[in-house]
């Protein structure tokens, strides 16, 4: 690890001492997510309310710049056909880190939940879009949220990495994750103030080990 990537850890830890009870669990969430990438996998997220809308956002930090500027890949950029609106696209192209939101497809989640099983939908999902090598992770307050929990074991089936953001219980995802970090809370919105400052450290992690 870069020792900017360790401070960026370490200052984690600092700002938010209660967090040190996770600290090694989230340490391996980096390490995971970081062997993910360098295999050429992608990440694979979902949660229910607040932790869809974290789910979101934590898609939205991998698949652009985030704190730093990342170059495009230059093998992409050399194939662009030469032409006019391929020297804008040479200008605004960034790098990203690959990753899906598993609550963005409105139109499959929909006719999913209304035809077969609304808790087994982030299931089906992964059934199609899961590789082996990518990594999964569940953001769920409880735990115990039934479609995290089916994602999970389809995600574990299939040879994903499997994590979980919960709060401090144990629960059904903690004892199916291969690393759960549990926050040191146990009321909701308590919960996901935590979660939030967690995965902002490894989005900054992960983009500054791997993009120069």
């Amino acid at each position: 690890m870069k020792n900017t990537t360790r401070r960026i850890y370490e200052e984690l830890i600092i700002k938010h001492p209660a967090l040190f009870v996770c600290k090694e669990e989230i340490l391996q969430v980096f390490e995971i997510a970081k062997q993910t990438y360098e295999r050429g996998g992608k990440i694979l997220v979902c949660g229910n309310g607040g932790s869809a809308a974290d789910s979101e956002h934590i898609v939205g930090e991998l698949m652009k710049n985030f704190k730093k500027c990342r170059k495009a890949d230059e093998g992409l950029l050399s194939r662009l056909e030469d032409c006019e609106e391929s020297k804008k696209l040479k200008e605004v192209l960034e790098g990203n880190l690959p990753a899906i939101s598993l609550t963005s497809h409105i139109s499959l989640t929909t006719a999913y939940s209304n035809d077969k099983e609304p808790s087994a939908v982030f299931a089906q999902q992964l059934s199609g879009l899961g590789n082996e090598g990518d990594t999964f992770i569940a953001i769920s307050t409880s735990g115990n949220s039934l479609n995290c929990v089916y994602a999970c074991l389809v995600a574990k089936a299939k040879g994903l990495k499997t994590v979980a953001l919960t709060g401090e219980k144990d629960s059904r995802l903690s004892a199916l994750s291969d690393v759960c970090v549990k926050v040191p809370e146990t009321e909701t919105y308590k919960i996901q103030e935590y979660h939030l400052p967690i995965y902002h450290a490894l989005c900054a992690m992960l983009e500054e080990e791997l993009f120069d």
